[in-house]
């Protein structure tokens, strides 16, 4: 793949063959960003686990310390009391029926997070083959089912991320701009990388994190050392 100018320059800062600590990793991912916006700095984690079996998934979520950076969009099934506390706390759309047709007749898809009440996932489970694929799909594992509405508005809005395999075992999340700085991305790095070891499965053997690595959206990546996790 051809590079930019951009990206050779800030890929020399970086030693593809080391393994850095998580600080100093994301201090050159942030040195190496030369793009005129404020990036995202993502976290790629790859682990010893099949994915195609139940007892192997690894799948949840985080409140991260510092936030990501980006305003999210929620959009909340519920009805009476549960539809007034979604409203109050803060989600952008919150309706029922309506909703689905909304989304299956116009293709609309103007939000980055799903919540439902559990008496909605009926209604909720006719968008599955549309919501499913693009990782929308509210699930009680993430906090996204649940009577408790305005509790999940709030910590979705305060930097609650979900985490999940995808088909090659590698889970990607972003972990906030570049224009936090090291030291905060760091800290919601630690969390993200924390909880994600939490969360191995009891069937999980050998090595459970294979890789990890950071990076901007336009930049390079650097290698992260699983070992200093826990430093």
């Amino acid at each position: 793949m051809k590079r930019g100018k951009n990206y050779l320059e800030g890929a020399k800062l970086i030693d593809r063959t080391k393994l850095y600590a998580p600080l100093e990793a994301l201090d050159l991912v942030c040195k190496a960003s030369k793009a005129k916006f404020d990036e995202t700095v993502e976290c790629h984690i790859k682990l010893g686990v099949d994915s195609r079996h139940a007892d192997q998934q690894v799948r949840g979520a985080v409140i991260l310390p510092n936030g990501t950076g980006k305003k999210v969009r929620v959009l909340v099934f519920a009805k009476g009391e549960q539809a007034d506390a979604a409203t109050a706390a803060g989600a952008e759309y919150v309706g029922a029926e309506e909703l689905v047709t909304k989304i299956q007749s116009e293709n609309w898809f103007d939000f980055d997070v799903v919540v439902a009440t559990p008496n909605m996932m009926g209604v909720v489970g006719r968008l599955g083959k549309v919501l499913g694929p693009r990782g929308l799909m509210p699930t009680p594992k993430a906090g996204t089912v649940t009577m408790d509405v305005a509790k999940a508005i709030e910590e979705i809005k305060s930097g609650k991320i979900e985490y999940k395999l995808d088909k090659t075992n590698i889970i990607h999340c972003p972990i906030g701009k570049v224009s936090f700085g090291a030291e905060k991305l760091n800290e919601n790095f630690m969390a993200l990388a924390n909880a994600v070891i939490k969360a191995k499965p009891a069937a999980a053997k050998g090595q459970y994190i294979r890789s990890l690595a950071v990076a901007s959206t336009m930049g390079p990546s650097a290698k992260v050392n699983s070992a200093k996790i826990a430093d």
